[in-house]
């Protein structure tokens, strides 16, 4: 659950407020009972190398790890064979 803090609190102890962002937590300001901001910590944005490794990455996933041409039935004896 997110900490929930008045604007007059906010405002009053920005610097506590502040702390707890600091320390990875969201801060929901309200103001008469509404919410009207969320204050979270700081996450800067990805770079056009960091995005394209994770479109190759995703195209990986989606592979088949084996393919189709490789599979075979396999009869219960074989499964339960021993070396």
């Amino acid at each position: 659950m997110m900490k929930q803090v008045t604007a007059r609190e906010a405002n009053q102890h920005f610097a506590q407020v502040l702390s707890s962002v600091e320390a990875g937590e969201r801060v929901v300001v309200t103001k008469r009972g509404k919410p009207v901001a969320v204050i979270s910590p700081y996450r800067p944005e990805t770079s056009d190398s960091h995005r394209t490794a994770v479109a190759d990455f995703l195209k990986v996933l989606s592979e088949p790890l084996i393919s189709p041409a490789d599979f075979r039935p396999v009869s219960r004896d074989e499964m339960h064979e021993r070396p």
